[in-house]
């Protein structure tokens, strides 16, 4: 099986889209200006105890309070508290961590109030970004993620993956990183790790301690709250954890996010460093490798899978709810038994992918078609283990129960993607008149007249809808040859498929967007348009 990364860099926005075959298994988006990222650590102090719930609200400089439980401080706390004050008291040094005394562990029962004091300043991590109402859970646990190791300040364990499955290997490993690593620093050595040099694994083990240390003296630096250490990119975060030798290509459309990339896998796997690749056409790189179409047909809630079949899929903020049906399917056999049987695990081939493609979490509640059978269910639940083993996030699958209802929980860390298939109307936005579909090429036309005569703006791109595309470019002389012919010929129109039919954007050649919304329907005045003109710089 091929696996194919494609990134999408745009103003406000990274998305990262994973193909298996051609086939879209999973997606996730980013905004550029996200305000937290699980991974990064601030500087923050403890605004309120709460005893009732055995934790604190903790401030770490936004407008909604993270969640700190004292199950998540860690059994190492009174050793993590002593490190705090040492680095609170002297701000010009950076005390080393192998040096301290270990600490008694916390008890397992204990309570946040003999714990933390209001006021307390922590450095904290984020362990799940904000979810609904709720806002990010932390952890003083703290951990520095890299390609073959985790490293752990003040856990002094060794732990090897449980993938790795030679004993010699796990023995090897547990060795090199024990003559490696500094006292009170733990590492869990990732299944990557298998079979690597002693100089790469000790490369990275000092990378990850500079972060710590880096991240310790800004901390000293920073006024609290304060964000001390930041994750790497999304589009770099996703290749540390999935990147394989199935990897044929990585494609991104951005300059600087592909410099990024090719930086990291030059450091992992120097041998590959040539399957990244900057993707260069006018095209939309997602349209280019009919992602976006994939998109359109796997989000929402029904989703058709095979001959007729469909999946019916509800979600709240704890429970997912899935229901298979299977449609106007026709019958491949005789038996009805063997027919809910087939639909059923090609609705478990889909189940799968769609869970990791909206990456949901909590409790998922599938109701297949009853069975009546016991080996047929038996089945069922063998293969939805199967197809669920690729899945990296923790899961467990329940037998089918006697409602025919099967549930899964599946670790949530980030809140579940929700895209929205159903286009709204760009013309009249909800209030169900628009203008003349007929007299939207003289809309394009006038916005271009604009670009050129009033923002003085001659190198641009113009996307518009497949349709509008192919009617603007049919025949020899076709309109959009035309108004090439008169405005000059720097400027292009592409088709990008995830646009609404009346509905079009435009990029500069520096690939910013420029804001062409009307007027008459925005509320936008004429100083608005000319203080716009003023802040588009000329070609």
């Amino acid at each position: 099986m091929s696996s194919d990364l494609v990134v999408d860099v745009r103003p406000n926005e990274i998305s990262t889209a994973l193909l298996e075959d051609g086939r879209l298994v999973s997606l996730q988006k980013e905004s550029r200006d996200a305000s937290y990222a699980v991974g990064n650590l601030y500087i923050a102090k403890v605004k309120k105890l709460m005893p009732g719930l055995n934790a604190a609200f903790v401030n770490v400089g936004f407008e909604k309070d993270a969640f700190l439980h004292y199950l998540d401080l860690g059994s190492q706390f009174n050793t993590y508290s002593a490190f705090m004050e040492e680095i609170l008291k002297d701000r010009l040094h950076v005390p080393n961590i192998s040096k301290i005394t270990p600490k008694p562990d916390i008890d397992k029962h204990g309570t946040v109030t003999d714990t933390l004091r209001q006021g307390q300043e922590l450095i904290v991590q984020i362990a799940k970004e904000p979810i609904s109402s709720k806002g990010p859970r932390l952890t003083t646990e703290i951990s520095f993620t890299g390609r073959f190791l985790i490293l752990i300040p003040f856990n002094d364990k060794i732990s090897v993956s449980q993938k790795i499955k030679s004993s010699e290997e796990k023995v090897r490993l547990r060795r090199l990183i024990e003559s490696v690593k500094p006292a009170n620093f733990g590492v869990i050595i990732r299944t990557s790790a298998e079979n690597k040099r002693v100089a790469e694994l000790n490369n990275e083990l000092r990378a990850l301690l500079k972060c710590w240390e880096d991240s310790v003296a800004k901390a000293q630096r920073s006024e609290v709250p304060s964000l001390i250490y930041e994750e790497d990119s999304r589009a770099v975060s996703v290749i540390r954890d999935i990147f394989s030798p199935s990897f044929e290509n990585i494609y991104v459309n951005d300059a600087e996010v592909f410099d990024q990339i090719s930086h990291y896998v030059n450091l992992i796997a120097s041998d590959r460093k040539d399957i990244v690749k900057l993707y260069t056409e006018d095209t939309p790189i997602f349209d280019h490798f009919n992602i976006t179409k994939q998109i359109k047909t796997s989000f929402g809630k029904t989703v058709s899978f095979k001959s007729g079949a469909y999946l019916i899929i509800e979600s709240t903020e704890a429970l997912h709810v899935i229901d298979v049906n299977s449609g106007n399917r026709s019958k491949s056999s005789t038996s009805q038994e063997n027919n809910a049987l087939d639909v059923n695990l090609r609705a478990a081939d889909e189940i799968a992918r769609q869970l990791r493609l909206r990456d949901m979490g909590g409790i998922i509640v599938i109701d297949y078609i009853d069975m009546a059978q016991a080996e047929h269910r038996q089945a069922l639940y063998d293969h939805m283990r199967e197809v669920m083993a690729n899945d990296r996030a923790r899961h467990n699958i329940l037998p089918l129960s006697k409602f025919g209802l099967m549930q899964i929980t599946r670790q949530r860390v980030r809140p579940a993607l929700d895209i929205v298939t159903a286009e709204s109307c760009p013309s009249c936005h909800g209030k169900g008149e628009v203008q003349p579909s007929l007299l939207f090429t003289d809309v394009l036309k006038d916005k271009i007249d604009y670009l050129f005569n009033s923002l003085k703006v001659t190198q641009f791109t113009m996307y518009v809808h497949p349709f509008v595309d192919a009617y603007l470019k049919k025949g020899i002389i076709s309109e959009y040859n035309r108004w090439r012919m008169e405005y000059g010929f720097k400027f292009k129109i592409v088709a990008d498929q995830s646009l609404a039919y009346l509905e079009y954007r435009v990029i500069d050649k520096n690939k910013n967007e420029i804001d062409l919304k009307e007027e008459k329907d925005t509320g936008n005045s004429s100083s608005k348009k000319e203080s716009r003109s003023k802040n588009t710089k000329e070609d």
